[in-house]
């Protein structure tokens, strides 16, 4: 998996954590999604989060100031909606754990 892929994958994960996607946070992904040059079919494949459980180990060996920079992204995402809420830090945690930060 390719990680630009990967990091949007991510990100899907954390927007839909707390079980609803604002307009604020959907207008976030499709930015981030648009800016990394995903094709459509890529876009559909977040969208329906096909592969997510794969996204953190493609972006393990990353180096470490990229993850850092991953992890402050998702941060900004998360908090889109003007808050944080509890399942999305949560899975910010996991996430930031997995890719070793």
């Amino acid at each position: 998996m390719e990680a630009r892929v990967a990091k949007c994958l991510l990100l899907s994960k954390i927007l839909v954590a707390d079980g609803m996607v604002t307009e604020n946070e959907r207008h976030f992904l499709d930015r981030a999604m648009r800016d990394s040059g995903l094709s459509e079919d890529e876009r559909r494949r977040v969208i329906d989060l096909e592969g997510w459980d794969e996204a953190e180990a493609a972006l393990s060996g990353t180096p470490v100031e990229e993850r850092e920079q991953l992890v402050a992204w998702l941060l900004s995402a998360a908090s889109a909606d003007g808050r944080l809420s509890p399942l999305e830090a949560a899975e910010l945690k996991r996430i930031t754990a997995a890719l070793g930060i």
